[in-house]
């Protein structure tokens, strides 16, 4: 099995084709192959909880393919939407070029159309990949070894004393971090005999963020790039390094012979000479190239040159592209997400010329619905876009489909990534809809007061789960600005550790006076899945709520501690449980029943 955590704001366009090389790595030597998540820029540096989120999809929100696309041409066939509108862009359309140009850069030259450019390569989804399931999965034995890298999953995941208990079934576990995880360490976790865990455990020293090269994207979309500041202490390395270490060892073996080799011995895999790899000639194949002399739309590309943006990516064999959306970013211009131009014409900070921002360095998705049908701004104070009919052309930002405004004939409709081209009152696909519905959490003190349906019905039911009787008190939890996910990183670092130095619970004052609590005293909180310790933080800022007639308390805790570092204190997720969302599976942190009582273990 493979994990990776990522970040909120970190995706890496330096190492975002290392996922398929995993992925295909994994599944061929038979780990637990169905990919977990991209491997992101800062992968090795913070632990999170939505590592599993995106095992659905390859680079540029392709869809993996199912075991019952035996074939590119059937994948393409059920996976591409289809529109009868003429005015619909449907820019999913174009999937067959995007497919084949990622295709192309996994495996270069030996990806040709006689061998359906090596789809058969690609590893075939049959079920729910995503973190619950497999640790579902992990708990029954289903898994022999284990690499973790940058993400800590006994801290960051629901119901996590079972996760660690499942941890203890595998053979193996690679383990790469700034500091020792409580997920590396999990066989000397407190209560454990470590003499009772046969797992062996590798822990590799990893570089942070400022200790490497590449480049880093917000919530914004932005693909701005960093640079070196300083040498990896020691023998920590990159996550560059450790994937391409990893790579060229196996691919060695398979040269040898073993299973179905050919994904692994074809893949395109050459990022320089030097002891990292080149994570310029990384960025550069995310963009594209030509793959021989093309004329498209009347004009030449010769081979080897960078494609200038995902309009011109072709299925025929003549392209690459590791990320369709990332086409654009490296051009024969150089790397666009070095720039760094202050200009700002519109005033409203977009700065166009500051790094690059995916797609085609548009600002603002779906700008078009920003304008009336003549194009002109529904805001004239804030215009993203305006029609110019002089130049017949968008002025401001990068327009989301440049067709002529929508009162103009030949025209798109503006929501061009969606087949029908406007914008949905519902969303279309979902296990549970259309239509949006209350559902209370799969643990509540309370009925539905607006529904005959207490919890959403599309939910797998789970085990474990706390009844209000026993456990009376809603609990939640949440961030502390001093900490960063699952504290790999900031509890490890003195002056944050001496500004949040303890695991809390905040409680609020009629709570407290009711238990006999104040600031600072040691409590026992407990729920169906397990019973930790923490000190009682009273507040205003958490009141009491009457519900149907019923008061209900919550009390909330913050989810960054563990067993390991220099800040050590019990974890919130051990109370938890392995709820899943409905369509994303993500856990249902945010509301869980437990009980609190006054008093410890702790001094």
């Amino acid at each position: 099995m493979y994990a990776m955590g990522t970040t909120q704001h970190t995706y890496g366009t330096q190492n975002v084709r290392s996922y398929a090389m995993l992925q295909l790595l994994l599944g061929n030597i038979g780990i637990a192959g169905g990919g977990i998540n991209a491997l992101r820029g800062e992968a090795n540096v913070q632990g999170s909880t939505d590592y599993a989120i995106l095992y659905h999809i390859l680079p540029g929100y392709l869809k993996v393919p199912d075991f019952k696309h035996e074939d590119l041409a059937t994948y393409l066939d059920k996976v591409t939407p289809r529109s009868q509108d003429p005015n619909s862009a449907n820019w999913w359309s174009n999937t067959s070029k995007y497919m084949v140009s990622l295709l192309k850069a996994y495996w270069g030259d030996a990806a040709t159309e006689k061998n359906g450019f090596c789809y058969n390569y690609l590893p075939k989804k049959s079920g729910n990949y995503s973190f619950i399931p497999l640790m579902e999965r992990l708990q029954a034995g289903g898994f022999e070894g284990l690499f973790c890298m940058g993400t800590n999953p006994i801290v960051g995941g629901p119901d996590a004393s079972a996760i660690a208990e499942g941890l203890g079934t595998l053979k193996w576990m690679v383990a790469a971090d700034l500091w020792e995880t409580e997920t590396s360490i999990f066989w000397k976790r407190p209560g454990v005999d470590p003499k009772s865990i046969d797992t062996e455990v590798f822990l590799l020293p990893a570089a942070s963020s400022v200790e490497k090269e590449g480049s880093i994207s917000n919530s914004g979309r932005w693909a701005q790039w960093r640079y070196k500041a300083v040498e990896p202490p020691g023998h920590a390395e990159s996550d560059a390094f450790i994937v391409d270490q990893m790579f060229k060892h196996i691919k060695a073996l398979y040269q040898k012979g073993g299973a179905f080799p050919d994904p692994i011995v074809n893949l395109s895999w050459n990022y320089g000479g030097g002891h990292e790899p080149d994570i310029e000639m990384v960025a550069r194949e995310c963009n594209g190239t030509f793959q021989r002399d093309v004329k498209i739309k009347g004009k030449r590309y010769k081979k080897g040159e960078q494609v200038p943006s995902f309009a011109l990516l072709q299925d025929d064999g003549s392209t690459t592209s590791g990320n369709w959306l990332y086409c654009g970013s490296f051009t024969e211009a150089g790397n666009m997400m070095k720039r760094r131009g202050l200009e700002d014409p519109t005033g409203l900070e977009m700065y166009h010329n500051w790094a690059w921002c995916w797609p085609v360095n548009r600002r603002i998705l779906y700008n078009r619905a920003s304008v009336d049908l003549n194009g002109k701004p529904l805001n004239p104070r804030k215009a993203v876009i305006v029609w110019n009919p002089v130049t017949r052309k968008w002025d401001g930002d990068v327009p989301d489909g440049g067709w002529a405004p929508m009162s103009e004939d030949g025209t798109k409709n503006p929501f061009i990534m969606i087949p029908e081209g406007y914008g949905r009152l519902f969303a279309a696909g979902l296990a549970d809809g259309p239509l949006p519905e209350h559902y209370e959490p799969m643990e509540s003190p309370v009925s539905n007061m607006m529904s005959h349906q207490q919890c959403n019905p599309a939910v797998a039911i789970p085990g474990k789960l706390s009844s209000a009787d026993k456990y009376p008190y809603i609990g939640t939890t949440y961030r502390v600005s001093e900490h960063w996910q699952a504290g790999a990183m900031t509890r490890n670092l003195p002056w944050l550790v001496e500004l949040v130095p303890d695991m809390f619970i905040e409680i609020s004052e009629q709570l407290a006076a009711w238990k006999g609590l104040k600031n600072g005293d040691m409590v026992t909180v407990s729920s169906g899945r397990g019973t930790i310790q923490a000190r009682a933080l009273v507040t205003s800022r958490i009141k009491p709520l009457r519900v149907s007639g019923k008061l209900v308390e919550q009390v909330g805790l913050p989810w960054h501690f563990g067993y390991a570092g220099l800040a050590k204190g019990d974890t919130a997720n051990v109370l938890t449980t392995a709820v899943g969302c409905a369509n994303t599976t993500i856990p249902e942190y945010k509301a869980f029943l437990c009980n609190i009582e006054k008093g410890g273990n702790k001094a």
